[in-house]
């Protein structure tokens, strides 16, 4: 190998092991921006309002009782009407009310209790039931049921079928208002976390919404409910 060409190799070498350490730090330098530009909070944002229930539906049990069948069913027929005109008559209309078929129980077929001999052998169970979106209506009438009791019906509440219902149907309409308040309210505390430690707030790297949840506000007032969604956000960070 003649002497030049031993120069030429060794300014080869020179350039290659040049270009491999540029290689090196270019490489380096671009894993310490991806790691810095990987940096990420995950925060919960928070959204919460009340609402009235728009719905409302309210089953009117009562029961009759009598040793003869055919007396029985026209006691309860009787009573059903009843009913029904109160209702009509403080502005319920017809096609928010429905009736059940009457749950009859003969007190002498059944073969468990003791051998005391009931006053009554059949006891019959009606339903009448309003469904209705005019929720303050139907309470205000509620509190004034109380007369039919003064003409004989035995009116029922302790069965939890007959147990008043409060609904909220109005999700879809709150749904984007609530969903841009966890928002915000979870990049405040991004922004937050991003000053105390010195840091800059970056883009939505992931988002999740969590599912809404209708529950009442207390026990005293069904009829009011509390709507609720948590959105976990998760944001960039940079130096």
């Amino acid at each position: 190998m003649s002497q030049n060409q031993r120069i030429s190799f060794f300014i080869l070498g020179i350039f290659i092991f040049l270009g491999l350490s540029s290689l090196g730090y270019l490489l380096s330098n671009a894993l310490i921006q991806y790691k810095q530009f990987d940096r990420s909070v995950t925060v919960k944002g928070l959204s919460e309002r009340e609402y009235p229930a728009d719905i409302v539906i309210w089953p009117i049990q009562f029961t009759s009782a009598s040793n003869n069948l055919s007396q029985l069913y026209e006691s309860v027929e009787k009573d059903t009407q009843k009913i029904k005109s109160f209702l009509l008559t403080h502005g319920i209309k017809s096609d928010e009310i429905t009736l059940s078929t009457p749950s009859i129980t003969d007190k002498s077929a059944q073969e468990y209790g003791n051998n005391t001999k009931p006053n009554f052998r059949y006891i019959a169970s009606q339903t009448v039931t309003v469904y209705s979106k005019h929720v303050e209506k139907v309470r205000a009438i509620m509190s004034a049921l109380s007369s039919l009791g003064k003409e004989g019906i035995v009116f029922t509440n302790h069965d939890y079928q007959s147990r008043t219902e409060y609904l909220f149907s109005r999700l879809n309409e709150v749904k984007p208002g609530m969903i841009e308040e966890a928002t915000k309210k979870a990049r405040e505390v991004a922004e937050k976390f991003a000053l105390d430690s010195h840091s800059k707030l970056g883009k939505i790297k992931r988002a999740s919404q969590g599912s809404f949840s209708i529950t009442q506000r207390d026990k005293n007032n069904p009829q009011i409910k509390k709507v609720r969604v948590v959105s976990t956000v998760e944001y960039y960070l940079s130096d």
